[in-house]
């Protein structure tokens, strides 16, 4: 039987993707993701938040204001090239089962953009730190606990949304586990790591006095590892085209 016009065109278009400079790309922006997300969402505020001193954190805002906002810029890089790799990964994962690499891509925008709510909790005390005059009817101390508290704010919204960015993930770990063109083992990695941020979600929510230092640990060698794998490996393009 002759292959319809439309099979014709859709093999023609998969058999035109460069499937290796995706995969390629995606590790690139997957790093840099990693290490910009990693400067502006835990190295910046831990400079800057002292604790629970709202003055020395203040102090802190008006003597490394700088460092505020290179951490702000961080995030959108990051955010810019999670963007990307929503696209990306649904292109490469979508021969395995073009919904649920749909579905994975809708939850993985969905975490950046509750994620970039969370950002305007992060960058607004640069507007109290500034000294504008409409600020000199507030009591400096009123000020000084604002500006914490937007920070902290910042905080418990980053990790209120983290099953979206997990769940994102947890079906791209199914995904590759099925794909056949990649490797078994990264599949499970990528579960993890998503099953990580539900977790440390869950754990924010219900249980938010409790330690979290196991969550580091749970997410960097998967994200590291399948980094490292598309950088030098990159998909089995022959068996992605036959998938």
């Amino acid at each position: 039987m002759a292959a319809s016009p439309t099979q014709t065109r859709s093999v023609t278009i998969m058999e035109s993707i460069p499937v290796q400079a995706y995969a390629k790309t995606a590790g690139a922006l997957l790093l840099i993701s990693f290490l910009a997300g990693g400067f502006g969402e835990a190295y910046a505020p831990a400079k800057i938040i002292a604790g629970s001193d709202a003055a020395a954190t203040m102090e802190n805002l008006r003597n490394h204001e700088w460092l505020l906002r290179i951490g702000f810029s961080g995030y959108l890089v990051e955010a810019s090239c999670d963007i990307a790799l929503v696209m990306l990964f649904y292109a490469l994962l979508k021969p395995v089962d073009r919904y649920i690499s749909l579905l994975a891509a809708m939850f993985g925008l969905m975490g950046t953009a509750l994620f970039a709510a969370a950002e305007i909790f992060f960058f607004a005390p640069t507007m109290l730190s500034g000294g504008a005059g409409y600020l000199k009817a507030f009591p400096p101390d009123q000020l000084n606990a604002v500006a914490l508290l937007s920070l902290r704010v910042f905080g418990l919204a980053a990790g209120i949304f983290m099953t979206f960015y997990g769940t994102g993930w947890i079906l791209r770990g199914w995904l590759i586990w099925r794909s056949g063109y990649l490797p078994r083992f990264l599949g499970v990695l990528m579960t993890i790591t998503g099953g990580a941020f539900v977790a440390r979600n869950l754990q924010v929510v219900l249980a938010p006095a409790t330690s979290a230092i196991w969550f580091p640990v749970m997410i960097a060698p998967g994200m590291l590892i399948f980094t490292a794998w598309l950088l030098i490996k990159g998909v089995d393009e022959k068996k992605w085209r036959e998938r």
